[in-house]
Formats: structure tokens, sequence, C-alpha cells
């Protein structure tokens, strides 16, 4: 018996340290649930959200918590309008907090407004209570609310769901369509403070400024070649890819600067598709290419030998990390040239007063900002 738990005791100092290891080299996380009022005065909100999401992933992928890059995932919900079943407030979780950027750009252009009741404690308190947030109290986990009506409205008392928020470790910040005042007198700024947030104002109707950079050409050449670098597999991989391309397209309607933006965006660590494409599956161990089934490949890849589906894949790799190295070079000079051109300009959109929030609440949780 006594040798038995001699035995046990020595697997447990051979793994405990393995354990902490693990924990040890875990990225740490930025996580984001973004709820919008999507009632009937909120088209420019919507609007603001699609154009202006590239842009704050690119500010969020430049944090490190102790030298190591972060992993970001966004949840997204919508509340505040007659369309959404009655008996849930009106409100929908449209994702769950997810790497995923793709989907999230996704569902905002699906996004319609119409009428409705906007109930703001109904809304973070489901984001706090059905969305798996992590449990580690380091990591930052950030609420942002936008809306323009009372935020006292419903059966949930806010200052019930915000203290239910920050009791979790998860810190709401309110931005409030309109004049700063009235989001004051309207229990905006209280439900931030209650939930160590920060209260914010916007226009939401304030068209964005789309700043042209000198790099601006070069990136979208170099965007083009990314795509080109992207080997779609499995089951749903052509699905994936094809979506790929449509928020391209989505980012391209908006505006040029959205699109650069988007292109800046997919040369980051933020920008993850194990799920899809070989080359990141590869690099996250996801995969062995060589035992992958034929039909699972792209057509290119089908009658190759397991030396050169690695071979193709690996060349690949290679070719994406040049791509990306040269878009991070050239979007080093941008930002000083766009930071530059931006400090001339009144900007009261969503990303600045978000982006002002999350440098702020990251800092006192240690990470830095290249």
């Amino acid at each position: 018996m006594k040798r038995q738990f001699l035995s046990i005791l020595m697997i447990l100092f051979l793994f405990i340290p393995a354990l902490f290891q693990a924990k040890e080299n875990t990225n740490p996380h930025i996580e984001m649930a973004i709820l919008l009022d999507t009632s009937g005065s909120m088209e420019g909100l919507i609007e603001q959200a699609k154009s202006q999401l590239w842009r704050i992933v690119n500010e969020l992928a430049l944090s490190r918590r102790d030298g190591k890059t972060i992993e970001l995932f966004v949840a997204l919900y919508e509340y505040g309008k007659d369309s959404l079943p009655a008996e849930e407030g009106y409100m929908k979780m449209i994702c769950p907090l997810t790497g995923d950027l793709d989907k999230i750009s996704e569902e905002l252009f699906i996004l319609e407004t119409n009428g409705g009741d906007e109930y703001c404690g109904q809304v973070i308190n489901r984001a706090v209570q059905e969305l798996t947030w992590s449990p580690d109290n380091q990591d930052l986990k950030l609420i942002f609310i936008a809306g323009n009506e009372p935020f006292t409205q419903g059966k949930v008392d806010y200052r019930e769901a915000c203290k239910n928020a920050i009791s979790k470790g998860i810190i709401v910040n309110t931005i409030f369509c309109g004049d700063f005042q009235e989001g004051i007198e309207t229990s905006w700024k209280d439900g931030a403070v209650l939930a160590d947030g920060t209260y914010m104002n916007i226009d939401q109707n304030m068209e964005v400024v789309d700043i042209a950079a000198p790099q601006d050409e070069e990136l979208l050449l170099l965007g083009n070649e990314l795509n080109g670098t992207y080997i779609a597999y499995g089951d749903y991989g052509s699905d994936y890819k094809e979506r790929q391309e449509e928020q391209d397209s989505n980012a391209m309607t908006m505006s040029g600067g959205t699109m650069i933006e988007r292109v800046i965006a997919k040369s980051s660590s933020q920008y993850r598709n194990e799920a899809w494409d070989l080359v990141d599956a590869e690099e996250e161990g996801a995969v062995n290419i060589a035992e992958l089934d034929a039909e699972l490949l792209p057509e290119i890849m089908k009658d190759m030998t397991p030396t050169e589906r690695q071979q193709y894949v690996d060349d690949m790799g290679k070719k994406r990390e040049e791509i990306q190295n040269r878009i991070q070079e050239l979007n080093e000079a941008r930002r000083k040239y766009i930071a530059q051109e931006r400090s001339k300009i009144q900007d009261k959109t969503l990303d600045s007063a978000m982006l002002e929030a999350i440098r702020l609440q990251a800092e006192k949780k240690n990470y830095s900002f290249e």
C-alpha cells in the first residue's frame, strides 16, 4: 500500500510541472461581447460596426501580456427590435465567443433594423450567463453595449445585471448613441460605473472618414496574393473559402479603407482558419496531411503523394509568411501616417470609443500595446 502511494506521488510530481507549463504557454485572451441595438434608428450604428470591425481587430492584434500575443474572441448580440421573440426580451445571441472573425463580419452584414423595445439589463445579464467566459482572472473580459434608449427599460434591473457582470470579472462599457448628457440622465453612465467600465457617447450617424495612405495600393495587391495561399480542405472547406471571399467583397463595398484594414487583419495572428485551411491547420497541429483522405483535399492535391502534399502546404505557408511580413511592414508606416491625419479630425465613431476603453482597461491588467 505504501509503495502504491509513493508511486502515485511520483506520477503527480512528474505531471504537475507539465500542467503548469501548459498553462504558462497559453496565450492571454481578450474576450469581447458586442451588444448592438438594432431598433429602427440604429442603421448608422450597424454601418459603423460593419466598417470598423477590422480596425478594432488590428489595434487589438498589437497587444501583448508578459510578452505573449493575445487571442481575440468576439461574441455578437442584437437587441431591441420587434421581429425578435418577445418572450426572450427582443434579443438574440448571433454568435457565441469565437475566433472566427469572418463569421462575425458575415453576421454584421446580415443585420437589419426595425422598431422595438430595448432592454439593456436583460441583454447584459444574458451575455454574462450564456457565454463561456475564460475562468482566468488575468484575461480581459469585456461587454460593449450600444444604444439610444433609457438604460432602465425592461424587467431585469440594469444595476443587478452590471453588478453580476463585474462579480465575474466582466467589465461593462456603455456607448450612448446621442448627446453625452442625455446618456448620463438615462443611466448609461451609471451602468458603466457599476461594472468598472467606461461610459462613452458617439454620433451613430457620423460618416466614417476614410483616410487614404501611400501604402494602400501595395496593400491591396498583397491582399490578393494572400488569398491565393489558402488551401481549403474538408467537407465544408470550399464553403468557408467562399465566405472569406464574400467578406472581402463586403469590406470593399464599405470603403477602400475598410478593405485595407481587413487585409492587415488577415496578416495578423488574430485571423485563424485552422478549421478549413490546411496551412493554418498544420501550423496548429490539427491535421496530419499525409493521412488525409484524398476526397477531403482540393483538386490540385488529390493525386499528390504524401511527400508532394507536404511540400505544397509548406510552400504555401512560406509564401503566406512572406506576404504577411511585408503587409506588417507597410502597416507600421501606414499606422503612423493615419494617426497623424486622424488627429486633425473630430472622431466620435464606434471604433474610437471602443479602442479608447479597451486600451485603458487592458493596461490595468498588464497588457501592453506596441
